[in-house]
């Protein structure tokens, strides 16, 4: 006995699809069955915010069976803690640390840029390294030793996969303002392990699909 199945989007209550044919005139939108299984699914290419909700699969039986899904459409987000500012005084390690978060998979490559350029951990000026921890939640730290005036200026974290972020270094020489200190003394002080403790205690839902994947589907199990 060959069913009938059905997609329903519940945000408008808009059937969507009826056995392989497609009825919105949104073509981000189609239905395939491969013949021989029981697999039903819907296809949304290129998927936005907006395609967040809840999607009913209908079974043509009697009575009718259904079964609920509930998309959340993310996207991948770049942070650098201590942004926008953060004083280093002269001498000190710069330590700066660029977390990628709501990736479905870790980044291809992080670049780091300065002043609009891209740093280069080989160069005469020596001392500059990156550590890039990846994981569910990608964590890259760019350390800089005996931080002088001219490493002053902007530094952005490029992650392939999420929008770039930028911080503003102020190398200091001599007293600065308390604050600036302190500010400057909590970072260079706190650990990469407890950026990640911080981080990695962010919990995502369970069903959670990527705008950074060309193609999204629901399947019905």
């Amino acid at each position: 006995m060959l069913l009938q199945v059905s997609w329903v989007r519940h945000r408008d209550i808009h059937l969507l699809t009826v056995g392989r044919y497609t009825y919105t005139s949104d073509q981000r939108f189609r239905a395939i069955h491969h013949p021989q299984t029981e697999d039903w699914i819907l296809q949304i290419k290129y998927p936005q915010h907006r395609d967040s909700g809840v999607y009913e699969c209908q079974v043509s039986t009697t009575p009718h069976m259904s079964h609920f899904v509930h998309l959340n459409v993310i996207e991948p987000t770049t942070e650098i803690i201590g942004a926008p500012d953060l004083y280093i005084e002269a001498g000190s390690t710069i330590n700066l640390t660029c977390v990628i978060l709501n990736s479905p998979e870790p980044p291809a490559y992080i670049f780091w840029n300065h002043n609009n350029a891209i740093i280069n951990y080989d160069s005469p000026r020596g001392g500059v390294s990156v550590v890039t921890i990846k994981g569910e939640t990608t964590t890259s730290f760019l350390l800089i030793k005996n931080a002088r005036p001219s490493d002053s200026g902007q530094y952005q974290c490029n992650p392939s996969n999420a929008r770039s972020k930028s911080v503003s270094v102020h190398v200091l020489n001599g007293e600065f303002p308390a604050a600036m200190q302190r500010a400057g003394q909590a970072h260079h002080h706190m650990s990469p392990h407890h950026y990640l403790l911080v981080y990695m205690s962010i919990c995502l839902s369970t069903l959670v699909f990527i705008t950074q994947q060309r193609f999204l589907c629901i399947k019905l199990m």
